[in-house]
């Protein structure tokens, strides 16, 4: 259930919501730092809404907001 290897994807990542400081390195997608994992959920959530995008959760922990 994977893409067709011929087929070219283009996601732009809006967002990165993190609980770690370490991960904000630049880039033209908005960082945001948030306090606690409930706070991270909403931030991420109310971004994704205002911005119609989806939502991924990576393994890390952080979660990215992108628009395909």
């Amino acid at each position: 259930m994977g893409r067709e290897a011929g087929t070219k994807v283009n996601y732009d990542v809006l967002a990165l919501v993190t609980m770690n400081k370490d991960r904000i390195l630049g880039g033209k997608q908005l960082t945001l730092l948030a306090s606690n994992e409930e706070e991270q959920k909403t931030m991420t959530a109310d971004i994704a809404k205002a911005l119609k995008a989806d939502v991924v959760k990576m393994t890390s922990g952080d979660y990215l907001v992108i628009r395909g």
